[in-house]
């Protein structure tokens, strides 16, 4: 039979929200790592995404991603709706402005959580609202010489 804890490790912690940035520079995982680092945390979850060399059947040379001056606090607002949700330990979260080449990393966000279910499921909310919400539009230059604008992230 589990035993249930009270033990404070079980729970979020008091202020989880490490790292929120928007980058014109090149991102690092090791940065987000390191913010999401906490003793209690039983399971850290990162998901790294990075620019591809294709979408929707055409080949992609280079993009580039612009935002609104509020990007980072609708990211900032996201996080706490994760915290809210899930016994998070940490959380960080950067994306990437400006001209990309394909195989440079456009956001990194990582959950730490007392256990790796809750730190799977709050990371995967974590990159999908940003994803849905935040105010950050992707312009994709594709090998044809064609080009086109995406809505949010």
């Amino acid at each position: 039979m589990a035993v249930v804890s009270d033990h404070p490790g079980e729970r979020g912690a008091a202020d989880p929200v490490k790292l929120i940035g928007i980058r014109e520079s090149a991102l690092s995982v090791d940065e987000v790592f390191a913010a999401v680092g906490d003793d209690a945390a039983g399971g850290i979850a990162l998901f790294v995404g990075t620019v591809r060399n294709h979408d929707g059947g055409a080949d992609v040379d280079a993009l580039g991603y612009s935002c609104h001056p509020s990007a980072e606090s609708e990211m900032r607002r996201i996080a706490e709706k994760v915290v809210a949700e899930y016994p998070v330990r940490a959380l960080a979260a950067v994306h990437r402005v400006g001209d990309l080449r394909v195989g440079d990393l456009a956001v990194v966000v990582g959950v730490s959580c007392p256990h790796r279910g809750d730190a799977f499921e709050a990371c995967r909310k974590l990159i999908d609202d940003l994803k849905h919400e935040v105010p950050i539009w992707k312009h994709q230059k594709f090998s044809d010489g064609t080009e086109e604008w995406v809505g949010a992230c």
